[in-house]
């Protein structure tokens, strides 16, 4: 069901609201990642100044450099920590209108889905970045215990994995289901919705290629939710 349900997803990619907002989507992501290297940036020119003296090497405009060729690398790798709580804001903002081409397409028979108002969107949003960026913070340390290193990436996908999962089926379930048959729902399938969501941070820590992993993910989960509702709701 998981693969069937990205492949579908991608082979909307030519519908013309979906590659819109696959678009819309894959901007606001670069943005946002700009944004946020740009205040890292200026966060390191304010406590270092434009220069730094280094021993045996004397003074280096070290800043120049980051802001030259290795600026693209380096906003690359932290598109890999980042693009996490990056894809929990995007697929809120997107999700429901993801959600509608794809049901347009696949479930036509569907009534239209009730609108969830926007300050629950907004809450919800709020609470999933919350705990996603807390349970990371907390996993910095468990990957620094030396008998847990080697299997950091495991554990930074495992735990991603169902955060991410937790989120975005959620998100797909509550337009039809309302929030606590989202829930129930959840709970029932955690095994696959774990697995769907850590398939779907994986290659979130592929720079470039996690510029359309969001958008992809909303469709995805999408669709899993109508694959264990029976496409009834």
């Amino acid at each position: 069901m998981i693969f069937g349900a990205f492949f579908k997803a991608l082979g909307q990619t030519g519908d013309r609201r979906f590659r819109r907002v696959l678009f819309l989507g894959v901007g606001l992501t670069l943005a946002l990642l700009v944004a946020v290297y740009a205040g890292f940036l200026w966060l390191l020119q304010a406590l270092t100044g434009d220069t730094a003296t280094l021993p045996l090497i004397g003074e280096v405009t070290w800043l120049d450099d980051l802001l030259g060729w290795s600026s693209l690398l380096l906003m690359m790798i932290l598109s890999v920590f980042l693009m996490i709580p990056v894809a929990s804001a995007i697929t809120s903002m997107f999700l429901d209108e993801v959600a509608q081409a794809v049901e347009d397409k696949h479930y036509p028979h569907l009534p239209p889905a009730p609108k969830v108002p926007f300050w629950d969107s907004v809450k919800d949003t709020v609470n999933f970045m919350g705990l996603l960026i807390g349970a990371n913070t907390v996993a910095l340390f468990l990957y620094l215990i030396p008998v847990l290193t080697p299997f950091s990436l495991f554990i930074f996908w495992g735990l991603n994995g169902f955060l991410l999962g937790m989120e975005y089926f959620t998100l797909a379930a509550i337009r039809r289901v309302g929030r606590v048959g989202a829930k129930d729902l959840r709970k029932k399938h955690r095994g696959k919705i774990w697995l769907a969501g850590t398939l779907m941070a994986m290659p979130l820590t592929l720079p470039l290629v996690n510029l359309v992993i969001p958008i992809l993910g909303a469709a995805t989960f999408t669709h899993i939710f109508h694959g264990v509702t029976g496409g009834r709701r």
